[in-house]
């Protein structure tokens, strides 16, 4: 479905996407989202989706960041610097699966813009995984860690290497986490 949209398919599931009818707006966001991979005619919509980033339904910011992930191959614009830090704070949103989306998304764009990389880096090692419920701590370290090793895999950084080695010794991963890690590291 989504390789057959026309412009005018587009544009009306973009206004779908702030349906409050989950059944309208979530079946709006994955044929858009499928349809970002492969074509770049939901970027024009780049500013509608940097927008909801702001938000205040969680729901809404996570939209917004997974359309931008997906779009940001077609960013020949660099349009993605400019909303950059505003993305990357919602690595650590108030809402836990937001958190994870955002960070989760890094592996559909890293290798699209290296020049952000160093501060990828800076704000994936800087989340204080600590402060989270017990519950999440081992969720958001993988996520982290997953991301990480996207980033080193488009460009090395001595940071991922030492934070990855003491994710592994921190007492957060049980010992199925730190053998699937260690595996990926090679």
């Amino acid at each position: 479905m989504a390789n057959n949209l026309s412009k005018q398919d587009i544009a009306f599931l973009i206004s779908q996407l702030n349906e409050k009818n989950d059944e309208i707006r979530y079946p709006s966001f994955l044929i858009l989202q499928q349809r970002s991979r492969f074509f770049a005619d939901v970027y024009p919509y780049w500013d509608t989706l940097a927008e909801k980033l702001e938000n205040e339904n969680s729901y809404q910011r996570s939209i917004g960041i997974m359309l931008l992930a997906e779009n940001i191959r077609w960013d020949n614009e660099k349009r993605f610097a400019k909303i950059f830090e505003s993305f990357m704070s919602h690595s650590s949103d108030e809402k836990f699966i937001t958190s994870r989306q955002t960070i989760q998304s890094i592996a559909q764009w890293a290798e699209f813009v290296p020049e952000l990389l160093p501060r990828v880096v800076e704000i994936l090692t800087g989340i204080n995984v600590s402060s989270l419920k017990d519950t999440q701590r081992k969720l958001i370290l993988l996520d982290i860690i997953n991301a990480l090793l996207t980033v080193r895999k488009v460009r090395q950084f001595d940071e991922i290497d030492a934070f990855i080695s003491s994710a592994l010794t921190g007492g957060i991963l049980d010992k199925k986490s730190i053998k699937q890690i260690e595996g990926l590291m090679k």
